[in-house]
């Protein structure tokens, strides 16, 4: 267990509320910087995910419809070296994962016309004060070529998305070497390029076994670092995330045409929380915040997440590579084609995992975000917000966050101590967006929760 030190916040408390200063001398937003977290984001090694993303290349193709009883070929070749791969790591930590295969038979689809078994090989490191709060990280195994329906030609997809499941695999590794309070799920998912089925057969799933599935980290190409565009960069990361949720009733947005947050779903704080995490954890490498669900027109394997009301993004490289992507290997007018490992920049996909390992650590130690977030003011000079009471004992306090609304990210901050209402004296509810994080004894904290159903990591736990 992570040994952790106590920091402590001096505040003046007035009944159940707190009275705060003005926006004037409010502080700006600080993530501990806890020694383990730095540990964790270097001990990350990109030979190990090297050998991985070669390992999974040799498989020749992996797409969702190829063979599956050869050792050494197709997707099902492919699943089992996984599993195998989560099993010795499992040893590694005295048995600390649960692997589980969740799988569904898929057919009648365009890209599945005939029966066939999806299936995802899944690791949970169950979390040891609360271990039915999710976080997970998720990469696809399944590659392909430029005809989607061919199963049969080589289609190595190294950094679509070998890189990905590597991540995957090699966040495992080091996480587990610690113990956290929430639980962590690592998820290689299948059948992504013929309609995201793993995704969604996982989603039902989680939901089946009332998973409170707080974040799911999708890696989709997170090892190419020049892109078709002639740039080479290796320092910056895409986070996608979506607005409101698709779920969203008609009388709850009703009510958030009122009071805004079209910015600040679950799905945005969670990117938001990620870019912190890359400002104050990963060397040379800042994150772009991309308010869209995906790449314009595109999908991911975090879209069935975001269908039934989970906050889930994708985390990616910058500029990609189109030749590189969906294509047949041959060469034409001087250009390569192909997705071949000899284009992988594995010290950024090195990078890049570091990223998700860390947020996912750094999750799992805070408390869950809260619940019940509400908010008042409308004609008063001070803003009110309230949450639920928590029984979670690793909570010794929270954080109020406000911005103003047209910046991207949290400027503003106040810790406030164990209660479940405060004010902010003076700061006028209409110039501002506000939010609030649990806080954990070594101040490490959950992600911001926006007031209101459109914030809320729980969806079903959001009455007021």
């Amino acid at each position: 267990m992570l040994k952790r030190k106590t920091i402590t916040t001096s505040s003046v408390l007035f009944g159940s509320s707190l009275l705060l200063a003005t926006a004037a001398h409010a502080t700006t937003p600080e993530v501990n910087n806890q020694r383990a977290l730095h540990e964790i984001a270097s001990a990350v090694s990109k030979t190990r995910i090297e050998q991985d993303i070669q390992t999974l290349v040799d498989f020749g193709t992996r797409h969702t419809l190829s063979e599956t009883k050869s050792n050494t070929r197709g997707i099902g070749a492919a699943r089992r070296w996984i599993k195998a791969e989560f099993e010795t790591i499992s040893k590694a930590c005295g048995q600390c994962l649960e692997i589980i295969e969740v799988k569904d038979t898929i057919s009648g689809e365009k890209r599945i016309p005939n029966p066939v078994e999806v299936v995802n090989i899944i690791a949970i490191q169950r979390g040891q004060v609360d271990p039915n709060r999710m976080v997970m990280m998720s990469g696809d195994i399944d590659s392909r070529v430029s005809d989607v329906m061919d199963y049969t030609s080589d289609a190595p997809g190294a950094n679509d998305n070998a890189s990905g499941v590597a991540g995957v695999i090699e966040s495992a590794r080091v996480l587990s070497q610690y113990t956290f309070n929430g639980s962590i799920v690592y998820a290689a998912l299948s059948g992504e390029e013929q309609g995201l089925f793993g995704g969604k057969i996982l989603a039902k799933y989680a939901q089946d076994n009332n998973w409170r599935v707080h974040a799911v980290l999708n890696n989709d190409m997170i090892g190419n670092s020049t892109g078709i565009n002639g740039v080479t960069d290796n320092t910056t990361a895409r986070i996608f995330s979506e607005g409101t949720r698709v779920i969203e009733t008609k009388e709850q947005a009703h009510k958030r045409r009122f009071t805004g947050g079209e910015v600040d779903s679950a799905s945005r704080n969670l990117a938001r929380y990620i870019d912190t995490i890359a400002d104050k954890y990963i060397e040379n490498l800042d994150t772009m915040l991309v308010y869209r669900l995906d790449r314009f027109g595109r999908g991911g394997h975090h879209r069935p997440f975001n269908d039934v009301g989970f906050a889930a993004v994708r985390i990616m490289e910058t500029n990609e590579n189109y030749n590189q992507q969906h294509q047949d290997l041959r060469t034409e007018d001087g250009i390569t084609y192909g997705d071949t490992i000899d284009h992988v920049d594995f010290a950024y996909a090195a990078k890049l995992t570091s990223l998700n390992a860390v947020s996912l650590a750094s999750m799992a130690w805070a408390p869950a975000p809260p619940t019940g977030v509400s908010i008042s003011g409308a004609v008063k000079p001070s803003t009110t917000l309230s949450w639920h009471h928590s029984d979670d004992p690793t909570i010794t306090g929270y954080k109020i966050y406000w911005r103003y609304t047209s910046e991207p990210q949290w400027q503003f901050s106040r810790d406030v101590g164990k209660v479940t209402t405060a004010t902010l004296k003076n700061v006028v509810i209409d110039n501002y967006y506000f939010g609030v994080a649990a806080v954990n004894k070594d101040g490490i904290e959950s992600p911001v929760v926006f007031p209101g159903d459109v914030g809320a990591f729980e969806w079903a736990n959001n009455e007021p």
